[in-house]
C-alpha cells in the first residue's frame, strides 16, 4: 500500500504539504493542491482512515519511538514512561526505529492511524520536518535524548558534553596518553556532544587529537568490536578506550578479549551507561551513569502537561550524569 511519503515524493513536496492538502487546510496554492491530489490518485493512496481518526477523539494511548530497543538506556526510559502512562490510565505504543528515518516515518503514520494522544520520541533525524505531520495534526510531542532543531517542543536530555569531558579527564588522570573514543552517529546530537566533550578534555590537558582515534559509528556491538580490533592490531594502539554506550562497550570487550589483553593491565576501558553487568565485567567497568528512569519519567510528565495545556511554553530539562569509577580505570604505577 502506498504511504503518504510516496505521495509526497511523486508530487515533489513535503509530507507536511500532503498532510495539509488531505486535511483541506488553507494557505495551499491551488496548483500545488492539484498536484498533490493527482499524486494521491496515481499512487492509489487511501488517506480516509487517518483523516477519519483525526476527526475523532484521540485514543487512550501515547506513542513512544526509540532508536534501539536493545540498548538498556532506552529500555529503562521506556519503563519509566510506561509507569507514568499507567498512572494516567493510558497505554504505550512502542516503536523501534533502528536509527532509520524511513522506518520512523512509517511508525509516525501508524501512530496517527491509532489516534495517539501524544508522542515521545528519540528522533532519527534532527530536522523539524520529521515531526511536521504530528504538529499539523496537533499531536503533542516531547523529544527525549536528542533535540529536534527548529521545533519549539518540550524535551528531556542529558548533559552529554560535560559527561564526556568528565569521563575523558578521568582517563587522563589515570595516566592515559592515547585515548580511543567511539561515539554514536555524527548526525545524532548525543554522539556529537560526547565527541565535543572528549575533544575539550584533551585540549584542556594539552594533548593533541589523533583523528584515527576519534570515531563516529553506528552504536552497536559489531561496530564497536570492529573499530577496537583495528586499533589493537595497530603498532600504535591506544592505551585506553572510551565508548559512547553499553552496546559499544560490549563490542570493545569482545575485541580486547580476542586480542588476549587484560583490563586494566594492558588497556583501560570506560564508557557510558550503567547496566546490571558493568560492575561485574573485567572486575568492574568505569561508567557515566545517566539517570535513565528520571529521563523517561520527566518526558512522560512533560507530555501529560502538554496534553492538559497545549498553549504552555515549551520546556527543556537537562539532567546530569554521574561518574562511577571502578577497576577498569585503576591508576597504574
Amino acid at each position: 500500500m502506498a504511504s503518504i511519503k510516496d505521495v509526497a515524493k511523486r508530487a515533489g513536496v513535503s509530507v507536511a504539504t500532503v498532510s495539509r492538502v488531505l486535511a483541506n487546510k488553507p494557505h495551499v496554492r491551488p496548483e500545488l493542491r492539484a498536484l498533490v491530489l493527482q499524486a494521491v490518485s496515481d499512487e492509489r493512496y487511501r488517506p480516509s482512515r487517518i483523516a477519519g481518526n483525526m476527526r475523532n477523539q484521540s485514543s487512550r494511548m501515547i506513542g513512544l519511538l526509540i532508536s534501539d530497543i536493545r540498548n538498556p538506556f532506552f529500555t529503562a526510559i521506556a519503563r519509566a514512561i510506561e509507569d507514568v502512562a499507567n498512572q494516567h490510565e493510558m497505554s504505550v505504543f512502542l516503536c523501534n526505529t533502528d536509527e532509520a528515518p524511513d522506518k520512523e516515518d512509517i511508525y509516525l503514520e501508524s501512530l496517527l492511524e491509532e489516534r495517539v494522544a501524544g508522542v515521545i520520541l528519540s528522533p532519527a533525524r534532527e530536522g523539524a520536518d520529521s515531526i511536521q505531520l504530528l504538529l499539523e495534526n496537533n499531536i503533542p510531542v516531547v523529544a527525549v535524548d536528542r533535540r529536534i532543531v527548529g521545533a519549539h517542543i518540550d524535551g528531556v536530555f542529558c548533559d552529554n558534553h560535560v559527561s564526556a569531558q568528565m569521563l575523558t579527564a578521568h582517563l587522563i588522570e589515570a595516566g592515559c596518553q592515547r585515548i580511543g573514543a567511539i561515539f554514536g552517529l555524527k548526525h545524532s546530537m548525543t554522539g556529537r556532544e560526547r565527541m565535543e566533550g572528549y575533544l575539550t578534555a584533551l585540549a584542556q590537558a594539552g594533548m593533541t587529537t589523533d583523528p584515527t582515534l576519534a570515531i563516529y559509528v553506528h552504536p552497536s556491538e559489531p561496530e564497536g568490536e570492529k573499530i577496537v580490533s583495528a586499533w589493537l592490531a595497530s603498532p600504535h594502539r591506544p592505551d585506553a578506550i572510551l565508548t559512547g554506550n553499553s552496546r559499544l562497550t560490549i563490542g570493545a570487550l569482545n575485541a580486547i578479549a580476542a586480542a588476549g589483553l587484560l583490563i586494566p593491565r594492558d588497556i583501560i576501558l570506560a564508557g557510558f551507561d550503567e547496566t546490571a553487568w558493568m560492575r561485574h565485567a573485567a572486575g568492574g567497568i568505569t561508567v557515566i551513569s545517566q539517570p535513565t528512569y528520571e529521563i523517561g519519567r520527566a518526558a512522560a510528565e512533560l507530555l501529560f502537561l502538554r496534553m492538559a495545556d497545549p498553549t504552555r511554553a515549551a520546556r527543556e530539562v537537562v539532567l546530569k550524569g554521574t561518574l562511577i569509577a571502578r577497576a577498569s580505570t585503576m591508576r597504574r604505577a
